[in-house]
């Protein structure tokens, strides 16, 4: 009988370590199911904060090429600008010696005086030429109007026009070699 209640208690047993055994791999189960889903979750959420910062890398990027086109654009307008202003001060400084250079020969003109009383002296027949090819036309207008064949000619005149003629053109030839 003893070996019929130990085998009892044995068959007992053994159901009882069966069921233990059963409910632990159910809830070992229910414990890998639970990581598995969780491992789901936290791939899911590192895809998606990948994919955010490429995006947020792409458009920091192109915020920065802006940044870069809009800064080189601001340099070149500003250069412009810079040029503009230089050309326009220059300009104002041509036209004031034009100014005086005309005013002193309205001057000249009003007061009646002959051509061979007085010479018209300074660089300024030739203000504003910057190439050679003005330098010969104005050159040659001049020579039209103060040729001392003409009514109001002068030698003295034109000896200046010549004297600073060829300074211009010595300094022009300097700049081709």
């Amino acid at each position: 009988m003893k070996q019929q209640n130990n085998a009892v208690l044995n068959t007992e047993d053994a159901s009882e370590f069966e069921n233990w055994r059963f409910q632990q791999t159910v809830e070992l189960e229910r414990t890998r199911r639970k990581i598995e889903d969780e491992k789901k979750t936290l791939e899911t959420a590192r895809r998606d904060l990948e994919r955010q910062k490429k995006e947020f890398e792409y458009t920091r990027s192109n915020e920065m090429d802006h940044i870069r086109r809009e800064q080189h654009l601001f340099e070149m307008k500003w250069k412009m600008l810079e040029d503009e202003l230089q050309r326009f001060a220059a300009d104002k400084q041509r036209f004031e010696k034009q100014k005086a250079f005309y005013s002193r020969v309205n001057e000249y003109e009003a007061a009646g005086k002959k051509a061979t009383s007085a010479v018209l002296k300074g660089d300024l027949f030739f203000t504003g030429v910057s190439t050679e090819g003005s330098l010969k036309k104005r050159y040659k207008d001049l020579i039209k109007i103060y040729h001392p064949d003409n009514l109001n000619g002068d030698t003295k005149t034109i000896q200046e026009i010549n004297r600073e003629y060829d300074a211009l053109r010595k300094k022009f030839d300097g700049r081709r070699r």
